[in-house]
């Protein structure tokens, strides 16, 4: 299967609050999957400690929106966050199941979609 995202809805009860215990393993686990972990440790720091504290005040944090090969993104549409890649790949596919199950592992229950993101643009 090929996909050019891979989306983890929430269920609609979920606050972004919620998140913050299991989004240190979610980023870090993206970014090693996909070869984009930075170089400097502070700036993994960094992003990590932006999203931490957009997450615990209950505010939609920013993901990893930064150019590369797939960004991790949280929209403002709805309870959801989603890796996008470049193009239609595998790769999209095996990083959003292995997200899926460090999500499912932590207890946080999703749905998984693909190719949804003309669904979010309306």
């Amino acid at each position: 299967m090929k996909a050019s995202s891979g989306h983890f809805v929430l269920n609609d009860q979920v606050e972004y609050r919620d998140i913050a215990e299991v989004f240190p393993d979610v980023l870090k686990l993206f970014l090693e999957e996909t070869d984009q972990v930075p170089e400097d440790a502070e700036i993994m720091n960094m992003f990590l400690h932006l999203n931490q504290v957009e997450l615990l005040n209950n505010r939609k944090p920013e993901g990893y929106n930064r150019k590369g090969r797939m960004r991790l993104i949280f929209p403002m549409t709805r309870m959801e966050f989603y890796i996008k890649g470049s193009s239609k790949s595998g790769e999209v596919v095996r990083v959003t199941e292995k997200i899926s199950k460090l999500l499912t592992r932590s207890g946080m229950d999703h749905e998984l979609e693909w190719n949804a993101l003309s669904c979010l643009e309306s």
